[in-house]
């Protein structure tokens, strides 16, 4: 039907990693949202993983760039350039049509970004399909039925909630608070409390080995054993780092969280507030790994809450799912 064999495919673009949904296969690439580029010249050397190593590692010449942040695109020739590999790794030949998510926050201007980036990497149409809303898909909650749910989808860029019903978001937020702040959260507290600069990569390996959203139960987390730099003496240096110090580090962006929650489902009818109440509220992402965040979350609002079944894939299976109402989204646009 589109010629070329291409397949439809749906791609999570995030701010820390773009996964890719092709039609009848289900997920076939999951990259780091990284581009390494010669500074000089503007040639791309490297895209997603092969990118990644490169980060903070690189000559001069060379910068390894995330081009998207806080879920948006912040560089708009670079998103182009790295859509367009992964299109072309996923299809080889022919041009798909292409369904992108984005968080639920974007404005008209961020949104005609992405469908214009996509269409310059390659697809034959593009359309947008929001965050937890297609998370919601992906985790195979009752979107479509005459009950609320509420999911909160906590990605690298930006955690979005919503109470979605009857196919439609009834109310959401979208703040810049998630995966990449709690890991500059973690780089300024080791910088303060003990002269180290770490890098991006240690951030996250502390944030999955020993975060916890919880203070009080950090302690029974294991010390963990981090290298950087001394700014003092300007050396190397290895230091030990306790759970309890993390979970200290990470509060300001947990509460942050809670608190758009909260104003979420202050928002909605007392009908859809009983319905989650019932439900549950449904964490997607990688920020729902974090220790301990279903009982914190669970704790400030009195409400049930479960962590999806695959928190990282839900957004590009929900944004791959929508692809069989595409039709639909033709109509619309």
């Amino acid at each position: 039907m589109l010629g070329f064999g291409a397949k439809n495919i749906g791609i999570d673009l995030g701010t820390a990693n773009t996964l890719v949904y092709s039609e009848g296969k289900g997920i076939v690439l999951n990259e780091p949202s990284v581009v390494a580029k010669n500074s000089k010249t503007g040639e791309i050397i490297a895209v997603g993983s092969e990118a990644r190593d490169m980060i903070g590692r690189t000559p001069a010449s060379i910068v390894a760039i995330r081009p998207m942040k806080d879920g948006v695109i912040a560089d708009y020739d670079t998103t182009a350039a790295m859509m367009k590999y992964f299109i072309e790794k996923t299809v080889g030949g022919g041009k798909p049509y292409v369904m992108v998510c984005v968080p639920s926050g974007v404005t008209e201007v961020e949104k005609r970004a992405v469908i214009d980036a996509t269409r310059v990497a390659g697809a034959r149409e593009a359309y947008v399909i929001e965050e937890p809303f297609a998370a919601a898909v992906g985790a195979g909650l009752p979107i479509m039925d005459p009950t609320g749910s509420m999911v909160v989808d906590i990605g690298g860029g930006t955690t979005d909630v919503a109470t979605i019903s009857l196919g439609g978001i009834v109310s959401s937020r979208s703040i810049r608070m998630a995966g990449d702040k709690i890991d500059e959260s973690i780089t300024s507290y080791i910088r303060q409390h003990f002269n180290l600069l770490i890098g991006e990569r240690t951030s996250e390996q502390v944030k999955i080995q020993i975060g916890s959203a919880s203070v009080d139960k950090a302690g029974e987390l294991e010390d963990m054993t981090i290298r950087g730099r001394d700014l003092i003496t300007g050396l190397p240096k290895t230091i030990e780092v306790s759970a309890t110090d993390i979970a200290n580090a990470i509060q300001e962006v947990i509460e942050a969280i809670i608190a758009a929650i909260k104003e979420t489902l202050e928002e909605t009818s007392p009908e859809i507030a009983a319905d989650v109440i019932d439900h549950g509220i449904v964490l997607t992402g990688g920020g729902a790994l974090l220790k301990n965040l279903p009982e914190v979350i669970s704790d400030a609002t009195k409400v049930p809450v479960f962590i999806a079944q695959d928190p990282l894939d839900c957004v590009a299976i929900g944004t791959g799912e929508s692809l069989k109402s595409i039709e639909v989204m033709k109509r619309k646009h």
